[in-house]
């Protein structure tokens, strides 16, 4: 559990995750932005500018960011987990399934 204030930033009311402003540590992430929630438990390492579910959000859900559907989860996803292509699938890249969550590399391709 991190013991230092962290932070994560939410864009509008209906967004249902938030950015990490720095490297996270589990513990309390203090919401900045908008909405009246002013904290959530990030329960892993998230890496700064990715995505923190500030509510449960169940598979099939659409994920909002900017006030905006930018995704649906592919998975249940626990309030204060990291939101990422392990649990998420955009919805304005068909190949952004397909990548690796840690390089990025494309796992539909075969490199010879």
């Amino acid at each position: 559990m991190s013991e230092k204030k962290q932070y994560i930033y939410r864009v509008t009311e209906k967004d249902n995750v938030a950015t990490a402003l720095e490297n996270l540590e589990p513990g309390i992430a203090w919401i900045n932005g908008a909405g009246d929630k002013k904290s959530v438990n990030c329960l892993e390492t998230v890496m700064s500018g990715h995505k923190v579910a500030l509510q449960f959000i169940e598979k099939g859900t659409p994920i909002v960011k900017y006030g905006t559907v930018i995704g649906e989860a592919i998975a249940d996803i626990p309030e204060g987990s990291w939101v990422h292509l392990q649990n998420m699938k955009s919805l304005y890249d068909a190949r952004s399934s397909t990548l690796d969550i840690h390089t990025g590399a494309p796992s539909d391709t075969q490199y010879i």
